[in-house]
């Protein structure tokens, strides 16, 4: 019998490592077909989902507390799984070389506990290379086992979009591979077992680490390139998303629009790609210019603040600036290389230090990871420029008027709104006298 046949009958268990924004919802479908352990080293994160708290906002409170997983944060648990899928971050060092270091630890820590007959599924983002060349020898060393004998190996790149409550996990394509036909057919059931929308099979697994980094690097480059649009017809004096909005009456056009390029994904993974193809010899030049304009993007907006506080007359060192949003995208928790974060630090150049609200976020995650207060709406008044920063679906039904509410009294020529996703109606916001201004 097949290890995907043990698993379909609970005889065998499926287990999570790494129970982010990535891992968890994984977990928690793959429980309502099969037997699961959930394991993440962080102890906090596993007291909180037993206690059926999602602080990602993924899956919701009540799904968490009626999911089957078994959480855990002891090792010695991935034991009694058979079907490993590795789901941690790999995020990027300072000098935008890839941190391999969660992918590594994970893997020494599955090593350990490894047992014969298993298959181990990176989702993790690596570059092409990865799975095979560093992972394997860790697994082969912690275990004592050897690859394609006692343990077989897959691939599957994770595309779960967070705060995306139309494209989910189950509805989204999975490229899955494996490291011979047996396991890729393995791999394959076994996802099929959630995935609705079926599995696309790669030929191998170098294969599907490169389209992982590869589609995120295509939206990237295409972002950048409408965010140079935005920085040229900013002085032309032309509205991008006017211009966007008439071009996309055409049948193909792709429809980004400007903005910030901050996340797990997207602001990541071309430098993985960047990274291995200047290792082996090739200087990528789009990817590398896409994404050095998108790395730009929140000194510029940082620019444009200062520049619209001094046409409005503000004394810049002392204006009270309000930042409506602090989280990577909208709707979403997830404060992990947010971009509003270096608006920030370019304007402590000013000497300014903006207030920075959001319902959404968790105060001590930005604490944590950036050393930013969360402040409460309720003091976010007199300000002299508020900045709609992440466009949560709160912010986007509030009224003009409602956003009046948080300026100081004076003329609106001397309110400064900074509307960096285009929240508000340009005619609207410009007619009634605002220095408004939006990427």
């Amino acid at each position: 019998m097949s290890l995907y046949e043990d698993i379909k009958n609970g005889n065998e268990k499926i287990a999570l490592i790494g129970l982010g924004y990535v891992g968890m919802p994984i977990a928690v479908a793959f429980a309502r077909k099969v037997k699961v352990v959930g394991f993440d080293l962080n102890k906090e994160k596993i007291a909180a989902y037993k206690a059926g708290k999602d602080a990602t906002k993924e899956v919701g409170d009540e799904a968490i507390s009626k999911s089957t997983v078994e959480f855990t944060s002891d090792p010695s648990d991935l034991k009694s799984a058979k079907f490993h899928i590795v789901a941690v971050p790999t995020p990027i060092n300072q000098d935008k070389t890839p941190d391999l270091y969660p992918v590594e630890s994970a893997s020494q820590i599955l090593g350990q506990n490894l047992t014969k007959g298993s298959i181990v599924v990176y989702e993790s983002t690596v570059y092409p290379g990865v799975t095979e060349d560093i992972c394997v020898p860790i697994l082969e060393r912690e275990s004592g086992l050897k690859c394609g004998v006692d343990f077989k190996i897959g691939y599957s790149p994770e595309r779960i979009n967070p705060g995306d409550k139309v494209h989910r996990l189950e509805n989204i394509k999975k490229i899955v591979s494996g490291m011979d036909a047996e396991t890729l057919e393995e791999v394959a059931n076994v996802y099929e077992l959630v995935i609705e929308a079926g599995v696309h099979r790669a030929s191998s697994i170098k294969v599907a680490e490169a389209a992982k980094v590869v589609e995120n690097s295509q939206r990237d480059i295409n972002i950048a390139f409408i965010n140079e649009l935005a920085m040229a017809f900013d002085k032309m004096g032309i509205d991008t998303n006017e211009v966007i909005d008439a071009m996309n009456t055409k049948w193909n056009a792709l429809g980004f629009r400007p903005g910030l390029v901050g996340g797990h994904c997207i602001g990541v993974d071309p430098y993985y790609f960047v990274y291995e193809a200047e290792r082996l010899g090739y200087h990528s030049r789009i990817i590398s210019a896409g994404r050095q304009i998108n790395d730009d993007m929140p000194a510029y907006v940082g620019e444009q603040i200062v520049k619209q506080l001094v046409l409005a007359g503000k004394k810049v060192r002392d204006a009270k600036i309000v930042f409506f949003g602090a989280t990577f995208k909208e709707n979403c928790p997830d404060v992990r290389n947010s971009k509003i974060m270096e608006i920030l630090r370019h304007l402590e150049q000013y000497d300014m230090k903006p207030m920075l609200v959001d319902t959404w976020a968790d105060p001590a995650e930005v604490k944590r990871s950036y050393g930013y207060e969360l402040d409460n709406e309720k003091n976010a008044y007199d300000a002299d420029c508020i900045v709609l920063a992440v466009a949560h679906e709160g912010y986007k039904n509030r009224s003009l008027k409602e956003w009046d509410s948080f300026f100081a009294a004076s003329p609106n020529a001397e309110k400064v709104i900074i509307d960096i996703k285009g929240i508000l109606n340009n005619a609207e916001v410009t007619e009634a006298g605002y220095r408004y201004w939006r990427l």
